[in-house]
């Protein structure tokens, strides 16, 4: 098992940036991992996933060339660094084991989110 805290969330205003972090505790190496977003009522999304020695990456096409995922396995921390931030952007960001690498993933362990809000 993984346990997974995100943070590094915050209100920003649309064209920013933000880092995302996720440290991870257990058996972080042996998963790939992923980031995801809840916006209200509406389904968890996968936004970003990558494997476990970043060789293979994939993300959600709305936030490609914006968006950039990494981990490093040594301290066992993911991060998301986002760019040109839109409000659609805005929701509860989470980390998370996805059962595969693609639009879609549903997940295991999912960690306490940050939110994040773009502003117009």
């Amino acid at each position: 098992q993984v346990q997974l805290v995100a943070s590094g969330g915050g209100l920003v205003q649309a064209g920013g940036s933000l880092t995302l972090s996720c440290a991870a505790s257990g058996y972080f190496t042996k998963y790939a991992m992923g980031w995801f977003r809840e916006a209200p009522g509406k389904e968890p999304e996968f936004v970003a996933g990558l494997n476990r020695n970043e060789g293979y990456i994939h993300y959600l096409d709305s936030v490609k060339g914006r968006f950039n995922m990494s981990r490093d396995n040594d301290k066992k921390m993911v991060y998301l660094q986002m760019n040109n931030l839109k409000p659609e952007d805005s929701a509860l960001y989470f980390c998370a084991v996805p059962r595969v690498l693609l639009p879609g993933a549903s997940f295991d362990f999912r960690g306490q989110g940050t939110q994040v809000t773009v502003s117009s």
